[in-house]
């Protein structure tokens, strides 16, 4: 079976959330799952879950705190581009159905790699291996090798009434 390649971008919230979804749903089916967590490096509720019952799904995490709020310290950068060393091998490995490549475009985006980097990794995979990109500012480039691209639209966001996040629903 060939495996595809799926971006979610956008400015709305449930990028990450569809990836997870999809990562459950392989794992129900039997697959192995590889989940790359670039640019975020704290604990979310999810990886709790994952942990406590879906051995099919394989976490690792390549940011140093939760967020890159203005610019990318050398620590940030060796972290993601030593994720992307790490995801290259996984692609090319074979050993997993789906790989998901969270917040990679946010990593593009603040220059912890080019997209260029991301595409190869990207196109090293083995053909049957499922890939998830997920972040705001996906790069035209990668859109154009994507063959599914779905754009999170933000319409209204309580972040703009002043709602921080919430253990369970937001991390």
């Amino acid at each position: 079976m060939k495996g595809y390649v799926q971006v979610y971008t956008g400015n709305g919230k449930g990028k990450t959330t569809a990836a997870i979804g999809l990562a459950v749903r392989a794992a129900g089916a039997g697959k192995k799952v590889f989940f790359a967590q670039f640019v975020k490096g704290c604990t979310y509720s999810e990886h709790e879950a994952i942990a406590r019952s879906l051995p099919e799904i394989s976490v690792r995490q390549y940011g140093l705190k939760c967020f890159i709020v203005e610019e990318a310290s050398e620590e940030d950068i060796n972290a993601a581009r030593q994720g992307l060393e790490e995801v290259t091998t996984v692609l090319s490995s074979g050993d997993y159905d789906l790989v998901i490549l969270d917040e990679a475009c946010i990593a593009v985006h603040f220059n912890l790699f080019s997209s260029e980097e991301l595409i190869r990794a990207i196109q090293s995979r083995e053909k049957h291996t499922e890939v998830v990109v997920t972040g705001r500012y996906a790069t035209p480039d990668l859109i154009t090798i994507a063959d599914l691209v779905t754009e999170m639209k933000e319409v209204k966001h309580y972040y703009r009434q002043g709602l921080i996040g919430r253990r369970g629903i937001e991390f």
